[in-house]
């Protein structure tokens, strides 16, 4: 006995498929979808031609129409420097202290200075430029090499320690440990020295003879006082800030092996304009002079 049921009359012919006496009809699809794939083959074959599509070795197909989501938005940075052609022109060539006396100008520059620091300075700075350890805080008034607006963008323009600029800012602090220019005893005693010039120091029995270390080694950069010399960018060790960390271990590690932090000069990296843009935008955060 068949497991397949008997078909009816009028009924359509079968796919052959049997799941239990169940069998499935071969009805045709209905016309309206059948249209609808067809419609979408048809443009599916057109918008291939027409539009970038098909993925190549190095690049998709251009399509014959030429278009390009990339032009378009080239298109529309292009339309945005040529309206701001003028002003930007204008930031450029005045002086930098005339930018603050200027309302529109301060505003604008201000505004693109934003954007310039949110693309560009962020990475290191942070998003609200409170810096992070090992990079400067931009919010305070502690500048190792000035916070006016000639200083600022002089820094900027270009960057510290780098191997692309021949005026970018440079100095190096000796490996006093690693170099062995100092005793471990003695570089004991000026790390609680140090420490004393901003609070308490780990070891006071230490901080005289720190003293006289200190004397002999560092104040010649951080002047006697420990006030420091933005000519030379040698920090601040008197004010509790600090970059690195002022806890005994990190002065200890940085008398040791001292650090060479790297900012990259910007002057091939962005227009005159964004550079007075980005000055102007750092400078009025809080912490320009």
């Amino acid at each position: 006995m068949s497991d397949k049921p008997e078909l009816q009359e009028g009924d359509p012919n079968t796919t052959g498929h049997v799941w239990d006496g169940i069998q499935e009809f071969d009805n045709p699809m209905p016309r309206w979808w059948l249209w609808c794939l067809y419609a979408c083959i048809v443009w599916g074959i057109g918008y291939s031609i027409a539009y970038p599509a098909w993925p190549g070795i190095k690049s998709a197909t251009a399509g014959v129409l030429g278009y390009s989501t990339r032009g378009e938005v080239a298109a529309d940075i292009a339309a945005a420097e040529q309206a701001n052609a003028a002003i930007n022109a204008k930031l450029a060539s005045v002086d930098l202290a005339a930018i603050a006396t200027d309302g529109d100008l301060k505003t604008y520059a201000t505004s693109a200075g934003s954007a310039v620091f949110k693309t560009w300075c962020v990475q290191c700075h942070g998003a609200g430029a409170a810096g992070a350890k090992g990079y400067p805080n931009l919010l305070d008034n502690d500048w190792l090499w000035g916070g006016d607006v000639e200083a600022i963008h002089f820094t900027i323009t270009h960057g510290v320690r780098n191997d692309e600029s021949d005026d970018a800012r440079y100095a190096e602090m000796p490996a006093f440990g690693r170099d062995e220019l100092l005793e471990d005893v003695e570089i004991d005693q000026v790390v609680n020295y140090v420490q004393s010039l901003s609070g308490d120091a780990q070891n006071a029995a230490l901080v005289d003879a720190g003293a006289i270390v200190f004397e002999d080694n560092c104040a010649s950069c951080h002047a006697e006082d420990g006030t420091g010399d933005r000519d030379q960018g040698a920090p601040n060790l008197t004010d509790a800030i600090w970059l690195f960390g002022g806890d005994y271990d990190t002065i200890k590690e940085t008398v040791i092996n001292s650090r060479f932090g790297v900012m990259p000069n910007w002057n091939t990296r962005l227009t005159e304009a964004e550079i007075r843009a980005v000055t102007t935008y750092v400078h009025g955060l809080g912490g320009g002079e």
